[in-house]
């Protein structure tokens, strides 16, 4: 009898050691540290700090409901009330953003960029992949319309877990934004986390990703299986643009298709031919813009 309890002890002690290491690897996922993601923007000519410093911009703190500080800056060039808010992707921060920035102030409008909690200046202890962060997004949200008046028009970019996360804010929260581009979004974070074991451990058993949503939820209050742009997207009633690269093996390009073909009314979906994750508008700038100035075109009405 106690080596049947010391078996069965060792066994849950396994467990819960193999479960708290994978939430470990998923709540504190490694970040880029900001000057390599600033000099790598520099050198990819994608962020020029003299043009960046000569905008009419403002920097401030927004209180996140959780109790931290999400810090933003509104670069606002134009008089109108045009604006896109932007959300960047796991491990980067706000200076990722401004390369989608510079964009949209050649299309005519203004714009908000902002670090995720734990990420880039933001408060937070956490990464939750946009369980959290679409609370946030949505107080970043008040917060422009508090400054700039309900007539304001908006739309939200989002690139990787930022683009999960304007779909999570718009089909869970409000669907109070214009419109969306989604970036290499995932479609249902429990399917991305068994993909990405797949990739690092050759497989990926139900048990092993079941392990780390139990110790996720004890130690951060979500489960994974919350996590899911797939279910939310439906309620979208605004148009969206889905972009993905053919060649991105990090999150499959069949997700975005997937999300696509789950949105109701007006929808647009562009595969880019070249790109690894997250480089859809690096590979094919020309293209790109193309695509953003047509789906604004035929669903916002805005001149091509």
């Amino acid at each position: 009898m106690k080596k049947w309890k010391s078996g069965l002890t060792a066994c849950l002690a396994a467990a819960a050691g193999v479960g708290y290491y994978f939430s470990n690897r998923l709540l504190y996922i490694k970040k880029k540290d900001d000057p390599f993601i600033l000099k790598r923007e520099m050198d990819a000519k994608q962020f020029h700090p003299e043009e960046f410093n000569r905008l009419p911009k403002e920097e401030f703190w927004i209180s996140s409901p959780f109790g931290y500080s999400l810090k933003a800056v509104l670069i606002r060039p134009y008089p109108h009330k045009k604006f896109m808010i932007f959300c960047h992707g796991v491990t980067e921060n706000k200076i990722s953003s401004i390369k989608y920035l510079n964009l949209f102030l050649k299309l005519g409008f203004n714009g908000v960029i902002y670090d995720h909690r734990r990420h880039g200046e933001s408060g937070g202890k956490t990464t939750s992949y946009g369980f959290y962060e679409k609370h946030d997004l949505k107080a970043v949200v008040d917060e422009l319309i508090k400054r700039e008046g309900d007539g304001v028009f908006f739309g939200i970019h989002g690139e990787s877990m930022g683009a999960a996360t304007a779909l999570l804010y718009a089909g869970e929260i409000e669907d109070r934004a214009d419109f969306y581009i989604a970036d290499c979004p995932f479609s249902d974070f429990r399917k991305q986390i068994a993909h990405q074991m797949k990739q690092e451990l050759g497989f990926a058993p139900k048990p092993l990703v079941q392990l780390a949503e139990w110790s996720v939820l004890w130690r951060d209050g979500f489960s994974l299986k919350s996590i899911s742009p797939l279910a939310a997207v439906s309620a979208i009633h605004h148009p969206v643009l889905f972009i993905h690269s053919e060649e991105d093996d990090y999150i499959l390009p069949d997700m975005s298709k997937e999300l696509y073909e789950r949105k109701k009314g007006p929808k647009k979906l562009y595969l880019a031919k070249k790109g690894a994750h997250a480089r859809s508008y690096l590979e094919n700038p020309e293209e790109y813009e193309n695509v953003v100035r047509e789906f604004l075109h035929d669903t916002v009405g805005l001149p091509l």
